[in-house]
């Protein structure tokens, strides 16, 4: 029986996999119906405070970008890799991991990729370099991010352990940013160098490739306030979370607890700007990052749900298999986690689904949080959004997908990142905790 309803999880992961998209959230959705009316297992518990959470950000998010304060970041993050072009390696994962850093969302980085291709192209520099570690880092950055669900999901889980948010956040995100930084170093020695690379003198051959040159891109006139309320809503959320926290403890028994504060702001701050810049509140639902955040909740519900419906079920029988095992061997929870996000497509939902299963079992504070990095191996399938994305981007034909699946240019950067993640993660919260 404990085969088959494997096979169900699977079954459904491959599916909505082969589906796509938003797909990924209605097969989880068809796998729990399975495990439920033909098992007879409960249901698991439906992730709800990590949908609210990406929901209210979104919303916030998307209130910007209508105002104008998204082209504002790209414009800013435009003119940082066109005045130091040589370095396009480097600052490319720069960018777009402060930029999820900040938005606690990877798909900020739609708007940087292209230009990302283009400065590369106008170098010379093999484009499939830069946008590789880009993507990865962009990934990688939600388990940094203040607001990311996959933080506050993870934060709330180990606080009891004795682990403060602000504690989480001192070692998460120097590690994953060096982690990444390391990788833009390795990444400039990856594939061939462009003028070397076949398909592209073939495809500069045929007059395929193209220079468009810097984006022209207008402005509008509340787009930098709107940025300023965003961040000060970011900066006000973290000041919170810190005064209510056990640790620091300046308010006591607090009436908003940490995961609704983070909803309030966010909601308050997309009022704010709603009101501020002039936005047409009626706009924001067809803006891109509002489409792209609620199809992150479906897929989260789906998945995470399967997840914990099977988890559930099992949860004995997982703790004497186990248990032991990470207890001997506590890096295995990081290639657990690596195995099951490059399925479940959220590092929301592997959090949500494999973490409290973890610490369950009784793995310490220090190889959860080390391991937390290793939820964003979102770019192991070729079929992730941003990935996709670049390869679009790309007409130089350097960021491709080859005939084995595997073997695209974001896979080694990603094990790389994901690697000195982990093991800086060790280092500094063996320091820290």
């Amino acid at each position: 029986m404990l085969f088959l309803e494997i096979l169900v999880v699977l079954g459904a992961i491959y599916m909505g996999a082969r589906i796509g998209g938003i797909g990924i959230g209605y097969a989880g959705g068809l796998g729990v119906l399975v495990l439920c009316l033909f098992f007879g297992l409960e249901p698991g518990s439906i992730p709800i405070d990590v949908i609210l959470i990406i929901m209210s950000v979104i919303a916030a998010i998307a209130a910007m970008q209508i105002a104008g304060g998204l082209d504002y970041m790209v414009k800013i993050a435009e003119d940082i890799l066109r005045k130091n072009p040589k370095h396009i390696t480097y600052l490319a994962p720069a960018v777009t991991y402060f930029m999820t850093l900040l938005a606690g969302t990877g798909h900020t980085a739609y708007s940087t990729l292209p230009v990302i291709a283009e400065v590369a192209k106008e170098q010379g520099i093999r484009p499939s370099r830069p946008l590789g570690i880009a993507v990865v880092a962009s990934q990688i950055a939600i388990t940094a991010s203040p607001i990311s669900a996959a933080v506050v999901f993870f934060s709330g889980i180990i606080e009891p352990l004795g682990v403060g948010y602000i504690e989480l956040l001192a070692i998460v995100i120097p590690t994953t940013f060096a982690a990444c930084m390391i990788t833009a170093f390795v990444s400039n020695f990856l594939g061939k160098d462009l003028k070397d690379d076949p398909i592209y003198q073939d495809r500069m051959k045929k007059g395929l490739v193209k220079l468009r040159g810097e984006t022209k891109v207008e402005i509008k006139k509340g787009a930098k306030l709107s940025v300023g309320i965003f961040i000060l809503t970011i900066i006000s959320v973290v000041t919170y979370a810190t005064l209510i926290s056990d640790k620091v403890g300046v308010i006591q028994d607090p009436s908003l607890p940490r995961n609704a504060a983070i909803m309030v702001f966010m909601l308050t701050c997309a009022a704010i700007i709603t009101m501020a810049c002039k936005v047409d509140s009626g706009k924001v639902i067809t803006a891109s990052t509002f489409q792209s955040g609620m199809s992150a909740c479906i897929c989260v519900l789906g998945v995470a749900w399967l997840g914990t419906t099977f988890v559930g079920a099992h949860i004995d029988e997982i703790k004497g298999f186990a248990g032991n095992l990470l207890n001997n061997y506590p890096w295995m929870l990081a290639i657990t986690l690596f195995f099951a996000s490059m399925l479940l497509y959220s590092q929301g939902a592997t959090t949500k689904a494999l973490m409290p299963a973890a610490l369950a079992l009784g793995v310490d504070p220090v190889t959860a949080i080390a391991s937390f990095a290793a939820v964003s191996a979102l770019f192991v399938l070729p079929t992730y959004p941003t990935l996709l994305a670049a390869v679009e981007m790309d007409d130089t034909g350097s960021t491709r997908i080859g005939n084995l699946v595997f073997n695209h240019p974001f896979m080694i950067p990603g094990v790389i990142a994901i690697a000195l993640s982990v093991i800086f993660g060790f280092i500094f919260a063996g320091i820290i905790i």
